[in-house]
Parts: C-alpha cells; sequence; structure tokens
C-alpha cells in the first residue's frame, strides 16, 4: 500500500541555460509521507514556466521566492 502526500514547501533549483540556475524558495509541494519522494501541482509547474521564461539568462544565479 502505498503512502499518502502531504503539503510540504521547498525549494528547488532549475537549470534554464548553459550557466543559469534560478532556485525557487518556497515553493509548494506535495510530499511522500514514506519516502522524500514529491509531486509539483500542474498549476504550480505552469507558475514555474512563466517564470523561468522571463529569467536573466546572463545571470549565472538567480533566487527567487515563490508566491502562490
Amino acid at each position: 500500500m502505498g503512502s499518502s502526500l502531504r503539503p510540504n514547501t521547498t525549494d528547488l533549483p532549475f537549470k534554464v541555460g548553459d550557466r543559469t540556475i534560478v532556485i525557487f524558495k518556497d515553493l509548494p509541494v506535495l510530499q511522500c509521507d514514506g519516502c522524500t519522494e514529491y509531486v509539483v501541482a500542474d498549476a504550480v509547474m505552469a507558475k514555474i514556466d512563466e517564470r523561468l521564461a522571463r529569467v536573466d539568462a546572463s545571470a549565472e544565479l538567480e533566487i527567487i521566492p515563490f508566491a502562490a
């Protein structure tokens, strides 16, 4: 039997270019109670994609607080 998923927040990195990494702080996820695996909801991923499209590709590192 599988474990349940519970709402949680975490910080996740995304590589958007050869030298650019974006870290989203306090990203809402659903985390498994039985392990460290997580799921990002489709609506949250859509917001991530929108924000990644606007990232300055010349920056090596950008940290973005995620506001739902």
